[in-house]
């Protein structure tokens, strides 16, 4: 009965959410729900198990969120992140249109640029670029997707996204967890991307197909409430706060734009390889700091840093074109809080989940999956983050309730934290795409397209190449170990 209320419980989570209805209130009453049907204290699960699973995620990951919208909404209003498109465009051109937008995406959103901001920003390029070059427009979402939504979210060493975050005080890594797997994958993902993209447009030029219709105007996404809800499960950025602020009129040398995008990466690898690991935070162990060590915070103390001073670093150099410098901090801010509570909300539906008794048959179903801990891994962050359309949320229901497990099997095993790092964030990085996923339903809405004409294209860029990465990972990391 305990494992049937848990299945109800999912099922009309992911039902109504994916009907517009607010993570917010449903991940409580799906979890008092469960609770119910398995005879367990409601009150008690609501506020001890429920708030207290959601605020720790809050305690530990919310600096993340705020730097990370702020940073990125106010890269978009100094025009920095239209400066870097531009240049791609300009270097690359119409000819090399497809390879353009990618690698414009990419660049952007490795330097910490938040995706929904990457988006609203891609899309115009984009649309010129497909226009001038007569690319068929239904390739754009997954051009877009393959340079934002793949690599640089949860495979590349060093990104600050937050999926690359999540696992790090779960496992006592750091952002560069596993680099040269994390290397392979990203060169699978890109590589394999890049091949379905030019396959698609060489098979569209046979048939003659052109452009399409230049009246199809795109959706205004970040105004439309059901997209507004899905999108902020999805990602670190609500698309409502985009349009606020104001834009600065002067055009930003290239060499500022990308100045910022520089800074997270050089202070990310500073801080995580060299300057934390040298200093004395013994004083951590202390119950007035959490009784924690450093490995439980490095990591995101490492990206906490190095967002803050390529905020800095983005003021300084850009402060007359941020006409509006307060409102864009304020819509930065603000842009975080949704998306922060969101997440944790699902984080508290997964606690109260895994407080279950009936939670231990799913919990040895999910070990016992033949192939090892790595591969049980793999499909508990692939289900969860396709369940609940979410790659941070999944992921992070996933490592609540089974990360001590893992890490006793790791040292029981010998198997390296850092692959079992690389592993969880690749792996919530697959299935999260599919078509109920917010960064979908909004991508599809700001090109202007639907996912009859484009989300093919969508799965295998996002979900089947990282899904062919991922078992590249496994494989190595099974075969040598992490590197």
């Amino acid at each position: 009965m305990g494992l049937l209320g848990i299945l109800l419980a999912l099922g009309l989570l992911v039902w109504l959410a994916y009907r517009g209805w607010s993570v917010l209130l449903l991940a409580p009453a799906a979890a008092l729900i469960a609770a119910a049907i398995s005879r367990e204290p409601l009150l008690a699960h609501w506020t001890q198990t429920f708030m207290g699973s959601a605020a720790q995620f809050l305690a530990q990951f919310f600096p993340l969120f705020l730097l990370g919208a702020l940073f990125g909404k106010l890269m978009d209003d100094s025009g920095s992140v239209e400066a870097i498109a531009g240049f791609m465009t300009e270097r690359l051109g119409a000819r090399r249109a497809i390879l353009a937008v990618v690698l414009a995406g990419a660049l952007v959103t490795y330097g910490g640029v938040s995706l929904f901001v990457a988006f609203f920003v891609l899309a115009p390029m984009a649309q010129a670029l497909f226009q001038a070059a007569d690319i068929p427009r239904r390739l754009m979402p997954a051009a877009i997707a393959l340079g934002t939504s793949t690599f640089t979210m949860t495979a590349f060493p060093g990104t600050p996204a937050i999926q690359n975050a999540i696992p790090m005080p779960f496992f006592g890594t750091t952002p560069f967890a596993a680099p040269g797997l994390g290397i392979i994958a990203s060169a699978i993902m890109l590589g394999f991307g890049l091949w379905w993209l030019a396959r698609s447009e060489a098979a569209a030029r046979r048939k003659g197909e052109g452009y399409g219709s230049t009246d199809i105007a795109p959706r205004i996404a970040a105004d439309d409430p059901i997209i507004r809800e899905r999108a902020t499960t999805a990602r670190e950025f609500d698309p409502a706060e985009i349009s606020h602020g104001r834009h600065g009129n002067t055009l930003v040398p290239i060499g500022f734009a990308v100045l910022p995008l520089v800074v997270v990466v050089s202070v990310n690898l500073l801080m995580s390889l060299v300057i934390l690991p040298r200093l004395d935070f013994s004083f951590l162990a202390e119950p007035r700091w959490g009784a924690t060590s450093l490995s439980a915070v490095a990591g995101v103390w490492s990206v906490v840093v190095a967002l803050a001073t390529a905020i800095l670093t983005l003021i300084l150099v850009n402060r007359q074109r941020l006409p509006t410098l307060r409102e864009s901090m304020d819509a930065g801010a603000n842009a975080s809080v949704l998306p922060a509570f969101s997440v944790a909300s699902l984080v508290g539906f997964g606690a109260v989940v895994a407080m279950l008794p009936a939670f231990a048959m799913v919990r040895q179903w999910v070990l016992s999956i033949g192939g090892g801990p790595l591969v049980s891994l793999a499909m508990a962050t692939n289900v969860l983050a396709a369940l609940t359309g979410s790659a941070s949320g999944g992921m992070t229901i996933a490592l609540d309730a089974l990360g001590d497990t893992y890490m006793r099997i790791a040292a029981e095993q010998g198997i390296d934290p850092a692959l079992m790092h690389r592993v969880a964030a690749i792996g919530s990085g697959t299935l999260d795409s599919l078509p109920h996923n917010g960064a979908v339903v909004t991508l599809l809405a700001v090109c202007g397209s639907t996912h009859r004409e484009s989300y093919l294209d969508i799965v295998m860029v996002g979900i089947v190449s990282a899904l062919v990465a991922l078992v590249a990972v496994i494989v190595l990391g099974s075969t040598f170990g992490s590197f």
